[in-house]
């Protein structure tokens, strides 16, 4: 059994049960549920999964659009001691046959998403796997010596009274996710129930969801941070809104509907949000949101204007975190309507150190949440910025380990150890953290280190610029040099620096000349300018949860240009 010390996350099962009785807990399409049908459903799904053999310590794949079944699920394989393990419905089938190769599931739920992998499937059967469950009817065609049911088939009826036995997985593992990786293949991380509830709980105490929340997914629950934000939801007992999977126009009609009133975003939904909202006068479906949590990227200036336009009583929130910290490691407030008094985006309102940004550079992405810890090892060979250096994070929220990797630690050691993130960055001396960069990222060009973050974070505040990618290119005398690529809004034209023509005092012309007269004004280091400005007229590669491949980036830069010249 359990060590409820540690914690569970169907403990939040008891308090639907009850306290959200005969209140609607789950909307999904014309299939609504309460909270004494949610969870009656949670468990005959546990039951069913216990006699189909799946055992304490038994992973179950799971690759699905978001819907109530989703959530269910999850907590199912949790409520016998099964570990869950999201795949990615974008991915390609080589993705996911690698993913499940290296967890090694014997059972894997899908839905209609998914119907490219179903005719591979049947070819490529994986060693572990014993049963397919379909979410929706089973195709007639599929043959395969692997057990195909369809989840009606295997709920089992429950007794009158609710049993809540749930037990944990070896090491209190619940699930598996699967980081993107920005090069090479991802990594499963192993996420500890203790880690998903105390993510939740400092989401609740931050962003202040609650009970009477109508909250709308609109991140996919294969990502943690879909996943632990309806954790936190489950927690206070909140309403929970599906829709497949996030298409602006749809999510912005539910959003009226439904009357919603708390979500979560990374920048692109939210310049989604803005560009079909633009113009409509009668758009007034954002009233009703009060929380919104933004993720996956700092919001530009423009972006919160264009937010605060489209959801005027909301409070907006902006996380910074990974998967292997279970999502967000510090919060901050970019605005709070109920702060009469303030000016837009001054130091009160968005919680900056304007001094310390002038001095340090960087993204300031706040403080960290209450049961985080943080430290920054300075990286002591760079003169210029002697506070700047490595971020370093530890508490209960880490990750128990990556899923190939043997375990080093014991859960009682797993507290003293650090989780180097990866990111370059200092912490102000009002306590919040800036970041600068990726580690991994570094440029070094002329014997100067160089983070590309630093640099598309100046470039991205001038008005034409609508993306930016930095990356650095081999060079005969400076190792690396620095080049940007940059995409510009559709008002504005690119000047080539060969062009004979003079726009100067023209608002609406970029060019390389302009960028860099801009990157001066801005007071970054000479070093730091690109030397070289690319239009990039496409959108940049990424990986499925949005991150720049910015491997890719460079590859091309580099065919373009297989030659650079030393003088530039």
């Amino acid at each position: 059994m359990m060590a409820y010390s540690q914690g569970h996350i169907c403990q939040c099962l008891t308090k639907i049960s009850t306290s959200r009785l005969d209140f609607p807990v789950t909307l999904c399409g014309n299939r609504q549920k309460t909270g004494f049908e949610f969870v009656r459903s949670v468990q005959s799904l546990a039951q069913g999964l216990t006699v189909l053999g799946v055992r304490r310590g038994d992973v179950v794949a799971i690759v699905a659009l978001n819907s109530d079944w989703y959530l269910e699920w999850l907590l199912a394989i949790a409520f016998i001691g099964g570990i869950a393990a999201p795949l990615n419905y974008r991915w390609s089938f080589q993705e996911a046959r690698w993913a499940m190769e290296l967890v090694g599931p014997v059972m894997l739920v899908v839905d209609d998403s998914c119907q490219s992998w179903w005719s591979i499937l049947q070819l490529n059967q994986l060693p572990t796997l014993r049963t397919i469950i379909f979410l929706n009817d089973s195709p007639p065609d599929f043959k395969t010596a692997i057990n195909v049911l369809n989840q009606d088939t295997i709920r089992k009826p429950l007794k009158e009274a609710l049993s809540f036995d749930y037990i944990s997985a070896p090491q209190g593992i619940s699930l598996i996710c699967f980081t993107s990786g920005t090069t090479g293949k991802p990594k499963g991380v192993a996420i500890s129930h203790t880690a998903l509830i105390v993510q939740s709980l400092a989401k609740i105490a931050t962003v202040g969801f609650g009970e009477d929340d109508v909250y709308l997914h609109t991140a996919p629950l294969c990502h943690i941070g879909g996943i632990s934000s309806a954790m936190a939801m489950l927690m206070v007992g909140g309403y929970h809104i599906f829709i497949p999977k996030f298409e602006a126009k749809a999510v912005l009609t539910s959003m009226e509907l439904h009357k919603v009133t708390s979500l979560i975003t990374v920048p692109a939904i939210m310049a989604d949000f803005i560009s079909v909202t633009r113009g409509q006068e009668t758009w007034s479906g954002g009233e009703s949101v009060k929380k919104i949590l933004n993720g996956g990227g700092a919001l530009s200036v423009e972006l919160i204007e264009g937010a605060i336009y489209v959801f005027p009583k909301a409070k907006l929130f902006s996380a910074y975190g990974m998967t292997e910290a279970c999502s967000s490691i510090t919060f901050m407030t970019l605005w709070d309507p109920t702060i009469r008094n303030s000016t837009l985006f001054s130091s009160k309102s968005l919680c900056l150190d304007r001094d310390t940004a002038q001095k340090g550079g960087g993204i300031c992405v706040g403080k960290p949440a209450p049961h985080v810890e943080l430290l920054v090892r300075p990286n002591n060979h760079d003169v210029n910025n002697p506070a700047v250096g490595r971020i370093l994070t530890r508490g209960s929220h880490l990750m128990i380990r990556y899923w190939d990797q043997i375990p080093a630690m014991t859960s009682d050691s797993k507290e003293l150890r650090w989780l180097d993130t990866g990111d370059i960055g200092y912490i102000d001396s009002s306590g919040n953290l800036w970041l600068v960069g990726r580690a991994k990222d570094q440029i070094k060009t002329g014997g100067e280190n160089v983070y590309p973050q630093e640099v598309e974070a100046v470039i991205s505040q001038h008005p034409g610029v609508s993306g930016i990618v930095v990356v650095g290119v081999p060079h005969v005398r400076l190792t690396e040099m620095v080049a940007a690529c940059v995409q510009i809004r559709d008002n504005w034209l690119w000047e080539d620096q060969n062009s004979n023509c003079c726009n100067e005092g023209k608002d609406q012309i970029l060019s390389e000349r302009t960028l860099k007269k801009f990157c001066r004004e801005r007071n970054l280091s000479g070093f730091k300018i690109p030397k070289l400005f690319i239009l990039w007229r496409k959108p940049f590669p990424v990986t499925t949860t949005g991150k720049v491949r910015r491997d890719e980036v460079k590859r091309e830069i580099v065919s373009r240009f297989q030659v650079v010249s030393s003088n530039l």
